[in-house]
């Protein structure tokens, strides 16, 4: 099935549907909504430019860098023009209301030779438009989704011909129904008995375990599960973010991961008293290490996934972080992101968090936030108070 005009129309509604749905307020006419894209998303930039004027918001574009552009950036900038930050960028964060991302990569893997402290120094002077954008969104003036476009890379990269690759993005974000925005809205509400059950109970400890992982997650206080937000498009994840302080065991990630154009697989990393004390990777070890070293919050636990079975209907890897991280597949999946935590997670008023309080909740704070995966058959326990310990996740779905 094939990106046609119709698709791409679906695909702007549920999007549109998805903002709204991530917003803790309600969206008004007159916002402000930062559309980012890649030149091969120029058509559902199009469509989503017109859609938002026909909704009465000021959509602003921003067209992201060619591969080329973006590897001469980082083997061209000294260091003041890597930090260097366009005058205006911080007012316009402070005024934007929506963000909507458009991922299309042209290449996966053009800055595999560029030093990446390079680009962790270029990701880190950036990380203070991040934390206005965070923070906007915990007071309910800010929502973000993003989703990806199908390109002949990413279909090469996940060795599939480029039909089947548009037609697994089609089938996973529901486009292929009559009314997508109405399946959204019914898998949306599924997802409401499970996040209910799981935060009915009181959980100290998750033991995560696998034929090649053994790991202690402890979730903190004033926790919450959350998921299926409309804060990406397809998702099919319940997370929390843990505190990072009580991460113990070992971590490994079967699903590949391209990140700055650097390819790494079979991640493990080994955790003791919340941090990564050694990580590993069949491939792209070095690039791994260096993520990991890029600031303290780095090798730290920001986010604890698991995806349902039953709801993904992703049984492909695709080369892309939003798509594998929400593989259904035999076995589901969990996934674990080293860096931010989501402080939408608080089982409280987010907008009353603090940076003091946040830190003496034990969630994480870094200029990274890198997802990694595990589709390995697994068995997830909670150790609740009180010393009973339950089953939450077993052969790939959630046992409720």
């Amino acid at each position: 099935m094939a990106f046609s005009e119709k698709t791409v129309k679906k695909y702007c509604d549920v999007l549109l549907w998805a903002l709204k749905k991530a917003r803790k307020g309600p969206c008004r006419k007159n916002e402000v909504i930062m559309i980012r894209y890649e030149l091969p998303a120029l058509r559902l930039a199009e469509a989503l430019q017109a859609s938002l004027l026909d909704a009465g918001m000021n959509p602003v574009l921003r067209v992201g860098m060619t591969p080329r552009m973006e590897k001469q950036f980082y083997v061209k900038a000294n260091k003041r023009q890597l930090v260097f930050q366009p005058p205006g960028e911080k007012e316009l964060y402070q005024k934007l209301n929506g963000g909507i991302y458009l991922h299309a990569p042209d290449s996966l893997t053009h800055l595999a030779d560029v030093d990446s402290k390079k680009i962790g120094k270029a990701a880190v002077a950036r990380k203070c438009l991040k934390d206005i954008l965070d923070r906007r969104e915990e007071i309910g003036k800010f929502s973000w989704t993003l989703c990806l476009f199908p390109t002949a890379e990413l279909a090469k990269q996940a060795k599939l011909p480029m039909a089947r690759y548009a037609d697994q993005v089609i089938k996973a974000c529901y486009l292929d129904r009559k009314d997508p925005v109405a399946a959204w809205e019914e898998t949306y509400r599924n997802a409401l008995e499970i996040k209910r059950w799981l935060n009915r109970m009181t959980i100290e400890r998750l033991d995560v375990e696998s034929d090649h992982m053994d790991l202690q997650i402890t979730p903190g206080e004033r926790r919450r599960w959350v998921g299926i937000t409309g804060h990406n498009v397809p998702s099919f994840e319940i997370f929390l973010s843990p505190d990072w302080r009580g991460t113990k065991g070992m971590y490994f990630a079967d699903q590949p991961s391209y990140r700055n154009g650097n390819y790494v697989e079979s991640v493990k990393l080994i955790f003791e008293k919340g941090k990564v004390v050694k990580s590993d990777a069949a491939k792209g070890g070095s690039f791994l290490a260096k993520q990991v070293a890029l600031d303290p919050g780095a090798a730290r636990v920001g986010e604890f996934s698991l995806t349902d079975k039953r709801f993904s209907r992703i049984d492909r890897f695709m080369a892309n972080t939003l798509f594998d991280e929400n593989y259904g597949g035999n076995h589901g999946n969990c996934h674990l992101a080293l860096g931010s935590s989501y402080s939408d997670t608080y089982a409280g008023d987010v907008s009353s968090l603090t940076k003091d309080r946040k830190k003496k909740l034990g969630f994480n704070d870094s200029a990274l936030h890198w997802d990694l995966v595990n589709t390995e058959d697994k068995r997830v326990t909670a150790h609740l108070a009180g010393g009973r310990k339950a089953v939450i996740y077993e052969k790939g779905m959630f046992a409720l």
